[in-house]
């Protein structure tokens, strides 16, 4: 069963929701300013809160995070309350979370039923991006790079592709208090995600996360800045830069992570105003740079894992060149955009950058 709801999950009266256990997956993107409360202290005063699964680190603690479960927990229940915001890239760990969570489900005799309480996408409508087709992390979803989708729709196209038997309901993000009065980046949906362009620049950005180049961790602004104590920023004209990006030489402190307390000398990718910025094709640009000029820059295999690639790989390892590249990231965008489409909830659908 899958139904999607155009009245906040406040005013559902399913009698799972209502007279059931409810148990919440969720993090701090679950308060609703025109309440001013968290959804979690309104089923606490509804006095059917039976569990909360949520980041067990403070909103803005450093250190990697995860929502944990116990399943034997989660059985219990009559209905399952998912609220997270999502950012728009398939490597999100809150997202991850909510898949794990939702293959878990499909494992029990008799599952409760599942509430998505869906929010905007803070990265909008553009597809970036080619989905995994290697061996890959199996938390890694079948999605491209930059997807494009709501959280609600992505799990609307997982609940499907899964063939989960629960009972699967979205909440509209335009009846949510946050989806109407605030813009989805206000409240940060996790240390590193703490702004506006932020998520524009993650798709891309959050491949250095596993080389020996950092992606500005530890700095007010994670990956708009790259570098390295061993990077020279010096004038290039080989530097890779699109002609809507300025690549500005930098220097800066992590105050955590990769190279904590070091000085890091590198860029700071500038997107000018109105265009749209492809992140993941320059940030593999800039590492095929690295890779050629650097002995010191290195790329782990849990990078390729995240990649998932075999195409971009062998551009990275100096195979190929970039054309092939694009032309390969192209078709794929839309083969992702005619299957997205199938599972899109409100009027706009996923595009790809012109």
């Amino acid at each position: 069963m899958f139904s999607f709801r155009t009245k906040p999950i406040t005013e559902q009266l399913d009698k799972a929701l209502v007279d059931g256990k409810v148990a919440l997956f969720c993090t701090h993107n679950c308060w609703d300013p025109a309440s001013g409360e968290y959804l979690y202290d309104f089923f606490r005063r509804r006095g059917n809160l039976a569990l909360i699964c949520c980041p067990s680190n403070p909103e803005l603690d450093y250190s990697e995070n995860h929502i944990e479960f116990d399943i034997e927990q989660v059985k219990s229940v009559n209905a399952v309350v998912v609220e997270i915001q999502d950012v728009g890239s398939r490597y999100f760990n809150y997202t991850v979370d909510v898949f794990r969570l939702m293959s878990a489900l499909n494992n029990l005799e008799d599952p409760p039923s599942l509430y998505v309480v869906d929010h905007p996408n803070p990265a909008g409508r553009t597809v970036e991006g080619t989905m995994p087709v290697v061996e890959r992390d199996v938390w890694t979803p079948m999605v491209s790079h930059r997807h494009g989708m709501t959280l609600g729709e992505l799990c609307n196209l997982y609940h499907n592709e899964i063939a989960a038997t629960y009972p699967l309901h979205i909440i509209s993000a335009d009846v949510s208090g946050s989806g109407r009065l605030l813009m989805p980046w206000v409240v940060a949906p996790s240390v590193d995600i703490p702004g506006l362009f932020t998520c524009k620049m993650y798709s891309g950005g959050a491949l250095w996360r596993d080389t020996t180049i950092t992606p500005g961790l530890g700095t007010p602004r994670p990956y708009e800045y790259i570098g390295a104590p061993f990077v020279k920023p010096v004038g290039d004209d080989n530097l890779p830069m699109p002609d809507n990006v300025l690549m500005r030489p930098c220097s800066f402190i992590p105050s955590y992570g990769l190279y904590e307390g070091q000085t890091c000398y590198g860029y700071q990718i500038i997107l000018l105003p109105g265009d749209e910025y492809h992140s993941l094709l320059h940030t593999v640009q800039l590492i095929r740079y690295f890779v050629d000029r650097y002995s010191e820059f290195e790329l782990s295999e849990s990078f390729f894992a995240r990649l998932a690639d075999p195409v971009i790989e062998t551009y990275l390892r100096g195979g190929i060149s970039f054309d092939i590249v694009q032309e390969h990231v192209k078709t794929e965008e839309q083969k992702w955009i005619r299957k997205a489409k199938r599972y899109v909830l409100y009027s706009d659908s996923p595009c790809r950058i012109k």
